[in-house]
C-alpha cells in the first residue's frame, strides 16, 4: 500500500477553524475531497486544498521514480491532522487606559493519502 505525505506549517488560521474543514475530507477519495474543498466557504479551505494537491504531486513523483502508474483520483485521504502552531501575542488599547490581549493563532497541517 503506497502512501504520500504533505505538510504545511504555520498556516495563518487557528487549528480549531482548520479542523472543521479537515473533518469534511477525512476518509474521502481525493477527487471528492478536491470538490469539497473547492466549494467550501471557509478561510482554511484553500490552504488545506494546497496541502492536498502537494500530497497528490508527491505521490505522482514517487510513482514516476519507480516507473509505476497510479490513479491519484482513486487514492483516499487516510489521515489529516491539524495541530496548533505558534501564537503571536499582542495587546490592543481599550477604554480607561486598559489593554486587551490579542492572540494570533496559527496551525500545522499534515495530510496522508494512500491507495486502498
Amino acid at each position: 500500500m503506497s502512501t504520500s505525505v504533505a505538510r504545511a506549517k504555520n498556516l495563518g488560521v487557528s487549528a480549531r477553524k482548520a479542523r472543521l474543514v479537515a473533518d469534511l475530507i477525512r476518509g474521502k477519495k481525493v477527487s471528492e475531497a478536491r470538490d469539497l474543498l473547492h466549494f467550501t466557504r471557509k478561510s482554511s479551505a484553500p490552504m488545506i486544498r494546497k496541502v492536498l494537491e502537494s500530497a497528490v504531486a508527491n505521490a505522482e513523483n514517487a510513482a514516476a521514480e519507480n516507473n509505476e502508474r497510479i490513479d491519484t483520483d482513486e487514492m483516499v485521504v487516510s489521515t489529516i491532522r491539524v495541530d496548533e502552531a505558534r501564537t503571536v501575542k499582542r495587546y490592543q488599547p481599550r477604554a480607561r487606559g486598559r489593554a486587551m490581549p490579542l492572540r494570533h493563532r496559527s496551525s500545522h497541517v499534515e495530510l496522508v493519502i494512500s491507495v486502498k
